[in-house]
């Protein structure tokens, strides 16, 4: 993309994909544009592919894109001064001296792999590097990566090599720290502040138990047969920004009515990190892998719309990087925790109401119009052919066939204090088609790990992008989707 005047953010992505070639997979950088190329003024989110990604992208401009005093010339790395001829030393010293710290979504490796293979070339003199996110991603790391067995301890826990420091971050932002619009935010690197909420990324037999600091199974002593199917993550019962209410909170609800296969399940923790430029109060929002509220055990990305709402209505917000692995070719059954184009839009227009009720508070006790297209149900997102199967959002479900993934059933309580429109879509809010602007005018949304084909037919990007478009058009959005070059860097 077009570099445009004064940005706030560089983004560049290594890895823009979710697989199956190891080169490609997720990894994206960060910087704030004040900084200059600083030491520590980069921050890696995700590093699937780390070093490679940016070998590959040196490979491509050196050795003809540098001057006289060794700065590069073009391409996403321009301006920054390299101190050595290959492409390869450069990388190690951009991850030893300018990347000041890593923040990870989740633990899969698709999102980690790099960071394990190439911290061994970090330096122990310089100090260990931090990686930064949610105490359950840390635990996962530590105990089954950097433990001795998978990969040396190269940590400054347990007695390691003291090459890494795991930065354990409070889950919707830690409110002892900054004020007015920077509450809840930490430092990230230099130049960069950020905020971390979790996310659900599908559902498996492993749950994180906070006090012992590990993933026990689902069923155990730890957790019986009996326990709800919602996280025990500890979580604030503060309730502004950096909080949420949850239903593992309410002494009101009953153990779980669901089949045994069910209660043996607990969501996926992933992340969505809120990226702030000290210098201009701009921000970015990088989602790691997430499934859509409307399949989901614990639906949790209403939270991550309600905290983007505002930032968006004044401008503040100008990118978000979520992926879609799919195009809408594939059944909500075979999703697997990820995103397909008819659920980012379904999530979208969530964030999009919010806007609109910010813009006019009185319309949020309006109707919206239903769409004349076939876009989705009188819930408002999108459905597959098997989705179209299920009721209204009155959390009433008919039986799961074989291998459906379904959201939990919850009792009555729980419905009446929870509107079902925050977990349905947005049909009780007010029609936006006619709006002026639409309510994400000015937002880019940037696709990442998008599944790759590794056959003779066109490419899943073509396809994904082209349905996007389609769905944002006919749900009156406004916003722009784009697919990352990595040979370009993103300017926002």
């Amino acid at each position: 993309m077009a570099e445009p005047e004064s940005p706030a953010f560089q983004v560049i992505v290594l890895g823009p994909n979710g697989g199956p070639r190891e080169d490609h997979v997720t990894g994206l950088l960060v910087r704030s544009t004040s900084m200059n190329w600083v030491p520590g003024s980069v921050v890696a989110v995700d590093a699937g592919t780390l070093l490679a990604g940016i070998i590959r992208i040196l490979k491509n401009f050196l050795p003809d894109a540098i001057d006289e005093q060794k700065r590069m010339t073009e391409g996403p790395f321009k301006g920054l001064q390299l101190p050595a001829k290959s492409a390869e030393a450069n990388a190690a010293h951009i991850f030893r001296e300018i990347i000041g710290a890593v923040l990870i979504t989740h633990p899969h490796l698709d999102h980690i792999s790099g960071l394990a293979i190439n911290t061994p070339i970090l330096e122990a003199g310089s100090g260990p590097k931090p990686i930064a996110a949610l105490p359950s991603v840390l635990s996962a790391i530590k105990n089954h990566m950097f433990n001795d067995i998978i990969w040396p301890n190269l940590s400054d826990e347990d007695g390691g090599a003291g090459l890494l420091t795991y930065q354990r971050l409070v889950e919707g932002g830690n409110t002892r720290f900054g004020m007015g619009d920077t509450r809840g935010y930490v430092r990230a690197c230099n130049g960069l502040l950020t905020k971390c909420l979790s996310v659900s990324h599908g559902h498996s037999k492993q749950r994180f138990h906070p006090e012992s600091g590990i993933h026990h199974r689902v069923g155990s002593t730890i957790f019986p047969p009996d326990q709800y199917m919602l996280s025990s993550r500890a979580i604030s019962m503060d309730q502004t920004d950096g909080s949420f209410y949850s239903p593992a909170r309410s002494p009101h609800i009953p153990p779980s009515v669901s089949g045994p296969k069910e209660s043996m399940m607990a969501s996926v923790e992933s992340s969505a990190f809120f990226i702030r430029d000290h210098h201009t109060g701009r921000e970015i929002i990088i989602f790691g892998d997430l499934e859509p509220d409307s399949v989901s055990l614990e639906p949790r990305n209403k939270r991550v719309w309600e905290a983007a709402a505002p930032k968006v209505h004044t401008g503040r917000l100008g990118a978000i990087f979520m992926e879609c692995s799919f195009s809408d070719s594939i059944d909500d059954s075979y999703l697997y925790g990820h995103l397909c184009p008819r659920h980012v839009a379904a999530e979208l227009s969530v964030l999009a109401a919010k806007v609109m009720e910010l813009r006019d508070p009185a319309s949020h006790d309006k109707k919206r119009k239903r769409p004349a297209s076939g876009f989705g149900d009188n819930t408002g997102s999108p459905l597959s052919p098997r989705t179209k199967s299920r009721s209204n959002p009155s959390f009433e479900r008919s039986e799961p066939r074989s291998g459906d993934v379904r959201a939990v059933d919850l009792p009555n309580t729980l419905v009446d204090r929870i509107d079902s429109k925050d977990f349905a879509g947005v049909s009780d809010t007010v029609s936006w088609e006619n709006a002026d602007p639409l309510p994400l005018t000015g937002l880019s949304v940037y696709i990442i790990h998008i599944k790759e084909g590794l056959d003779d037919g066109p490419p899943p990007e073509e396809q994904i992008l082209k349905e996007l478009r389609a769905h944002a058009e006919e749900a009156h959005l406004g916003c722009q989707f784009f697919i990352p070059d990595p040979n370009q860097g993103i300017w926002v």
